[in-house]
């Protein structure tokens, strides 16, 4: 009589979740397309990007000027939302910052940023969640260039004492004012030398800031 085993079950892999580009509300594209042209942004639309595996913005721009006289550099392909809190951060808080803090280094003339869409996943990691970069929620700023020649560079600044840390810490705090993540040198490794924001929605409006 032969032996009769229990069969053992493999353990079956469970399947990767499909990842999809979420198309944009018409309605809400419009309206934040308005927002951007009355508050003096300078962008372009573009086609629809899709570059597999959920990377992709279904309708996005080119953000050239941030606001008159303030160039974004290099331009940054975003959602409209993303490209709107840039606006309204830049107008509501940068400025008065700088205003408070840098006047003698004149108007603000750029901000500079490191990423903004790109596909990959988060933090440049081999395998985790998708950035939010990949989906044009997302950009990073590393530094802000006034019209005497001086730029401001993000770095770590909880200690600096000069008008120039109070500066970056004023900017780092209002960003989440507009944004649903901030991340600063603070945060980890990977964000030493920019600020990291995004527009990812959350349940019940929360927000992440470090």
């Amino acid at each position: 009589m032969e032996d009769t085993k229990p069969s053992v079950e493999t353990p079956q892999a469970k399947p990767e979740p499909v990842l999809t580009i979420k198309p944009e509300d018409m309605k809400e594209y419009a309206t934040c397309l308005s927002a951007l042209k009355n508050m003096g942004a300078t962008f372009r639309e573009e086609k629809r990007i899709d570059d597999g595996k959920g990377c992709g913005v279904d309708k996005p721009l080119t953000l050239e000027k941030v606001l008159p006289g303030i160039t974004l550099k290099p331009e940054g392909k975003m959602r409209c939302e993303a490209a709107l809190e840039l606006v309204r951060w830049t107008k509501d808080a940068v400025l008065p910052a700088a205003k408070a803090a840098l006047e003698s280094e004149g108007p603000l003339t750029a901000i500079n940023q490191a990423s903004s869409y790109v596909c990959r996943l988060r933090n440049n990691a081999a395998i985790g969640k998708i950035s939010e970069h990949a989906r044009g929620n997302a950009i990073d700023i590393a530094s802000f260039t006034f019209k005497s020649g001086k730029s401001i560079e993000i770095q770590p600044r909880d200690e600096d004492s000069t008008l120039t840390g109070a500066f970056q810490r004023a900017v780092t705090a209002t960003g989440c004012l507009y944004f649903e993540t901030v991340l600063d040198p603070g945060s980890d490794e990977a964000h030493e030398q920019h600020l990291h924001f995004d527009v990812i929605e959350r349940k019940g409006g929360y927000r992440y800031c470090r």
